[in-house]
C-alpha cells in the first residue's frame, strides 16, 4: 500500500512583514517537504480583514522569494474559504458537537468579574450550552463548540513528545461569531484539512491551539495531521528575539546584504542539527532534515554565527547566481542597476571577489576597483600610501608591464624582481600597487585586480597614480 504523500503548509498572517521566525517555520516545512517528494503549500491567513493589508501579502510572498522557498500551486486566501468555514460550524451546531450562545458581551463581562473577585476561574462556561432549541430567543448568537468538562486529552508531538491538556481547562471556543463570520482557530482546522496537510509545523506558542482545534477534528471525525511544534528564536539575552535585538524581518536581512543561501543555512540549524555539521548545502539539508533533529530549547539568534555561514556560502556559490542576486540585492536596496561592462567585469572577478566576502556590501567594497572610472577617486588611505618613493617605483613598474606575459607567474615575477632591486620587500609594494589600481586600502590581491583589469586598464592606472 502506497504511503500518503507528505503535505506541509506555511500560513502567515499578512498583518506585518516576514518575520525571521516566521522564514524559520517557513524553512522547516519547506525541507520536510522537499526531501520527502512532498507538497509545501503557502495559506495567507488573512481573516483579520482589518489588519491585512495587500503590502504585507506581497511582502511575504517577496520574503520567501528572496530565500528561495518556492511553494506548490497558488497562494490561498483563508477569508476566500469563509463559507465552507461556516458551513463546518452548521454542521457541528446540527451534529449537537456545538451549540448556540445567546449571553452578551455585558454578561460574560460580569461572569469575569465575579469569578476574579472571587479568585475562581474565569474560563466562560455558558448557560445556553444544554438549553433545547424550542427554549432558544430571538436574539443573536454565537456557536461554540462543545469541549469535554473531564478527564484530559493527550496530543502527540513530534518535538515535545506526548502533551497532556486537562479537558476542564478547556473552554467552550467559539466558532462562528454573531454576525456568522468564522473564526480564526475554525478556519485553520477547516482549512488544513480541506488542503490535505499531513504535517502541520509550526512554533510552539501554538501547543495550547493544537488542543482547542482538536476538538473540532475529533467533532468531524477527520484524519488528524502530525503535529511538530517547534521552538521559537530568541535574541542573544536568552528573550524572544524582538526589535530591540536589531533587525527581525526577512527584507531587512535582505536589505543587509545577507545572501539567501547563507540565511537558509543558519535558520536551519536555529533549532535542528543533524551531528555537528553547521554548513551544509540545500540538497543536504533537504536530505537531512527531519523533525527528530529539531530540540525543544529555543535557539538564540547570533549574527556573528550567520555572517560566518554566509561568507562560506558565498565562497562556494557559483559565479552567474551570485551576480544575479547581487543585482536582486541592489534592487531592494534601490541602488543604482549595474552596467553591462559592470557585469561583465564582477564576473570575471568573482572568482577573487567571493571569498571571505560575508555580505554584498563586503563584495561591493572588494569590487570598487571593477565598478569604478578613471579618474579613480581615491580614499584617505589609498592617498597616504602613494608617497614620492612610491609613486618613483610604479612609476618604473608600468613600462616593464608592457610587454610580460599577462599571467600570474610573469606578474609575480616582474613586481618580485622590481622590489628587490629596492631592497623591499614584496608586501611593501603590494599597498601602492592597490592604491593606484584601486583607490582603496582593501581590496583583492593585486595581481587578481591587474588579470581582471587587463593589461591596458593595468597601465593606466598606475601611469595616472604617478602623474
Amino acid at each position: 500500500m502506497s504511503q500518503t504523500p507528505i503535505v506541509t503548509r506555511f500560513a502567515p498572517s499578512p498583518t506585518g512583514a516576514l518575520h525571521i521566525g516566521g522564514a524559520r517555520t517557513a524553512l522547516f516545512n519547506w525541507l520536510y517537504a522537499r526531501g520527502r517528494g512532498g507538497k509545501f503549500l503557502l495559506r495567507i491567513e488573512d481573516t483579520d480583514q482589518t489588519r491585512s493589508t495587500p503590502e504585507n501579502r506581497q511582502a511575504i510572498l517577496d520574503g520567501l522569494t528572496w530565500l528561495g522557498l518556492d511553494w506548490d500551486g497558488d497562494p490561498t486566501s483563508q477569508h476566500a474559504n469563509a463559507a465552507r468555514h461556516a458551513e463546518v460550524a452548521n454542521k457541528m451546531l446540527a451534529d449537537g458537537s456545538a451549540y448556540k450562545c445567546f449571553a452578551t458581551q455585558e454578561e460574560i463581562e460580569t461572569f469575569r468579574e465575579d469569578a476574579r473577585a472571587n479568585k475562581t476561574s474565569t474560563l466562560y462556561r455558558s448557560p445556553w450550552r444544554d438549553t433545547a432549541t424550542a427554549d432558544h430567543p430571538d436574539l443573536p448568537f454565537v456557536v461554540r463548540v462543545k469541549a469535554p468538562r473531564e478527564g484530559s486529552t493527550t496530543l502527540h508531538d513530534e518535538v515535545q513528545g506526548d502533551v497532556t491538556w486537562a479537558n476542564d481547562q478547556l473552554d467552550d471556543m467559539i466558532l462562528l461569531r454573531s454576525d456568522g463570520s468564522p473564526v480564526y482557530m475554525l478556519a485553520v482546522v477547516v482549512d488544513d484539512h480541506d488542503m490535505g496537510v499531513t504535517h502541520v509545523i509550526r512554533g510552539d506558542d501554538h501547543l495550547a491551539n493544537a488542543f482547542r482545534q482538536n476538538l473540532i477534528y475529533d467533532a468531524m471525525s477527520w484524519n488528524k495531521p502530525v503535529l511538530a511544534h517547534i521552538p521559537l528564536i530568541f535574541g542573544p539575552d536568552g528573550k524572544k528575539l524582538s526589535k530591540r535585538h536589531g533587525a527581525t524581518g526577512a527584507a531587512e536581512y535582505q536589505a543587509m546584504g545577507y545572501p539567501a543561501a547563507g540565511m537558509r543555512n543558519y535558520l536551519a540549524r536555529l533549532g535542528w542539527s543533524h551531528g555537528d555539521d553547521e554548513f551544509f548545502s540545500d540538497s543536504q539539508a533537504r536530505d537531512w532534515f527531519d523533525l527528530s533533529g529539531v530540540g525543544k530549547s529555543p535557539a538564540r539568534f547570533d549574527t556573528k554565527k550567520l555572517e560566518n555561514i554566509c561568507g562560506q556560502q558565498n565562497a562556494v556559490a557559483k559565479d552567474a547566481a551570485l551576480l544575479h542576486e547581487l543585482q536582486n540585492y541592489l534592487a531592494a536596496t534601490k541602488a543604482d542597476a549595474l552596467t553591462a561592462t559592470q557585469k561583465a567585469g564582477l564576473l570575471s572577478a568573482m572568482y577573487c571577489l567571493k571569498e571571505r566576502a560575508k555580505t554584498f556590501p563586503d563584495l561591493i567594497e572588494k569590487a570598487h576597483f571593477i565598478l569604478t572610472n578613471r579618474p579613480l577617486d581615491r580614499d584617505e588611505k589609498a592617498r597616504a600610501l602613494l608617497t614620492d618613493v612610491s609613486r618613483s617605483i610604479l612609476l618604473e613598474l608600468t613600462p616593464q608591464l608592457q610587454n610580460v606575459s599577462w599571467d600570474r607567474d610573469a606578474l609575480e615575477g616582474v613586481v618580485s624582481e622590481l622590489a628587490a632591486r629596492h631592497d623591499t620587500k614584496l608586501g611593501k609594494l603590494a599597498g601602492p600597487l592597490r592604491a593606484a589600481l584601486a583607490g582603496r586600502s582593501v581590496s583583492p590581491s593585486v595581481f587578481d585586480m591587474m588579470l581582471v583589469l587587463g593589461r591596458d586598464e593595468t597601465c593606466a592606472r598606475l601611469t595616472e597614480s604617478t602623474a
